[in-house]
This record gives structure tokens, C-alpha cells and sequence, in this order.
């Protein structure tokens, strides 16, 4: 649960608290994000399947952001798009993760 929260607490912080992105930066916002939501919906289901780790969801965090920032960075200086690859990758993974999470929540309702 301490993902879920955590999740919660940094939209309503992003909420209340509006900051300007300059428009270079926003491919980075945004891949950011994506990774930071695949990690919490990560960590929900391993908390979920009784398997969460805190040294591997933090250390999937900060790889998994520093890696995407990093396609975006190579991406901006070839003059290609390569963000997109990890748009789909990380939107792939948000969903797989928000299936087994609903199939766990349901399958123990239904139980």
C-alpha cells in the first residue's frame, strides 16, 4: 500500500502546487512520470502478490527514470524521436501492471 500512497500524495502535491515546465523539458516531465507510475503500480502489485522489495522498487525507480531520461537526451541530440520508445514501453507496463492488479483485487472479491 505504501506505493498507493505515496502515488496519492505526489498527485495531490503536483495538484495544489502548480509549477511551470519550460517546454524543453516536457518530454522529460512526461517520461518521467511514466516511469515513476509504472514503479508505484510495480511495487502495488508485488505489495499485492507478497513479494515487494523496498530495495528493488527504489532502485527499479531511479533506474528505470535515469534510463528513460537518458533515451529522451540521446533522442533530442540525434534529432529523432526516441522518447517515443520509451512512451510505449513504460505505457505497455502500466497496463500489464493495472490487469494483474485488478485481477488480484477482483479474484480475492470474488473469493
Amino acid at each position: 500500500m505504501l506505493p498507493l500512497i505515496g502515488l496519492l500524495i505526489g498527485i495531490g502535491l503536483g495538484l495544489a502546487f502548480r509549477v511551470p515546465v519550460p517546454a524543453w523539458m516536457a518530454r522529460y516531465l512526461g517520461i518521467a512520470l511514466l516511469a515513476a507510475l509504472d514503479s508505484a503500480l510495480g511495487g502495488l502489485r508485488a505489495t499485492l502478490d507478497g513479494r515487494f522489495d523496498e530495495k528493488v522498487f527504489v532502485g527499479g525507480f531511479f533506474v528505470n527514470t535515469s534510463f528513460a531520461a537518458l533515451i529522451v537526451y540521446v533522442g533530442d541530440n540525434l534529432g529523432i524521436e526516441l522518447y517515443l520508445a520509451a512512451v510505449v514501453a513504460f505505457g505497455v507496463r502500466v497496463f500489464q501492471n493495472l490487469a494483474l492488479i485488478r485481477r488480484h483485487l477482483f479474484g480475492e472479491l470474488a473469493e
